[in-house]
């Protein structure tokens, strides 16, 4: 169990974020209701849906590594 107010406690919760966030920008009606403002505190799920997308081979390393991080190191 990972606590949030740790360093990779954040770090999951983070990664956790940008990969749910790029997987609701395929989801069409979840795309034009939750991902249409790209300003504000709503802007915040835009822009991990970005960072989700672009950097997807990336952030899929990362998950691969952090899951290996908490299941056996920690």
């Amino acid at each position: 169990m990972t606590n949030v107010y740790s360093f990779d406690g954040i770090l999951v919760f983070g990664l956790l974020f940008i990969c749910t966030c790029a997987y609701l920008k395929k989801v069409p009606r979840l795309n034009s209701w939750l991902l249409s403002e790209k300003k504000g505190v709503w802007g915040v799920f835009y822009k991990a849906a970005v960072i989700g997308t672009r950097l997807h081979i990336a952030v899929a390393i990362s998950c691969v590594a952090m899951a290996f991080y908490v299941v056996f190191l920690k």
